[in-house]
């Protein structure tokens, strides 16, 4: 069964450092654990109506946080730099944003 681009594409991830990217085409997303960058790569084209040049993707480790004299980790999650080709057309939804 495959899964659907709703399903692999979690949300935008919105950064300073993301929304600099968004300027040279590299939009920045986070997605299921479990997706591959084909399955990243064919969800932002599906979902956004773009081109997909590259995916680089990477696991981001929880980070301990102290909430008075508890402490925890906060979750794992997996961010995935998707980089679209020279041709294709922006996605909107970040251009609202800069």
């Amino acid at each position: 069964m495959s899964k659907l681009a709703q399903d692999i594409i979690l949300r935008p991830v919105i950064t300073e450092e993301s929304m600099a990217g968004a300027a040279l085409k590299k939009y920045t997303f986070e997605v299921a654990k479990d997706a591959n960058k084909i399955e990243i790569a064919n969800a932002v084209e599906e979902l956004f109506k773009v081109e997909v040049k590259k995916v680089n993707t990477i696991h981001v480790r929880g980070q301990l946080r102290h909430y008075g004299r508890f402490e925890g980790y906060t979750r794992s999650w997996k961010k995935a730099i998707v980089t679209l080709t020279e041709a294709s057309k922006t996605i909107e939804f970040f251009d609202g944003m800069m």
